[in-house]
C-alpha cells in the first residue's frame, strides 16, 4: 500500500531562480548548500529530463547510508513540478520497496514561492519514521537553497 506525507514552505526567492537551483542545477547546488550531508552529486544517465539518474554520495552527517541513486520520473516545467524516485541504495536498503519525493513550486509574489513536497512510499517496515524525517530534511534543504540564492549565488 502506497503511503504519503506532505509538507510545504514559503520561501523568499522567485520561482524561476528556485526552479533552476532545484531542478536544473541540483547536481552542482546540492553539495554547496548541504556539504555535510551530500559530498557530491553525479549525473550518471540523461540530460536533465525525464529518466535522468543522479548518484548522491552522502557525507559524514548521514549515518548508515553512503549513497542513493535517484531518477527523474516526473518533470513538468510549465507548472514547476519534479519527482525523484529512489532506484538504488539509500532508503531502499531500509525496507522500502519504493520511495519518491515530488516538489511542486507555486509563485506567490515576484520574490516569493510556495514549495509543496510530497513523499510517497511503500514499506515492508511497519513503523518507520524515515518518511517524516525525509520531509523535514527536504524543508531544511529548501531553506538552505533559499539562503544560498539570497546570499551566495552570483
Amino acid at each position: 500500500m502506497v503511503k504519503e506525507i506532505k509538507t510545504e514552505a514559503k520561501v523568499s526567492v522567485g520561482i524561476e531562480a528556485l526552479w533552476k537551483a532545484l531542478a536544473k542545477d541540483v547536481a552542482s547546488v546540492t553539495p554547496k548548500v548541504i556539504p555535510n550531508l551530500v559530498k557530491n552529486v553525479e549525473v550518471t544517465e540523461g540530460d536533465g529530463g525525464i529518466g535522468t539518474v543522479f548518484l548522491f554520495n552522502f557525507g559524514s552527517d548521514v549515518p548508515k547510508m553512503s549513497y542513493q541513486k535517484e531518477k527523474i520520473v516526473e518533470l513538468d516545467e510549465a507548472v514547476h513540478k519534479i519527482g525523484l524516485q529512489v532506484i538504488e541504495g539509500g532508503h531502499l536498503n531500509f525496507g522500502f520497496s519504493s520511495y519518491k519525493t515530488t516538489f511542486q513550486l507555486t509563485p506567490i509574489q515576484e520574490e516569493e514561492t510556495m514549495v509543496s513536497v510530497e513523499v510517497t512510499y511503500e514499506s515492508q517496515v511497519e513503523d518507520s519514521s524515515m518518511p517524516s524525517k525525509t520531509a523535514k530534511s527536504v524543508l531544511a534543504f529548501i531553506r538552505s537553497i533559499e539562503c544560498y540564492l539570497l546570499n551566495d549565488a552570483i
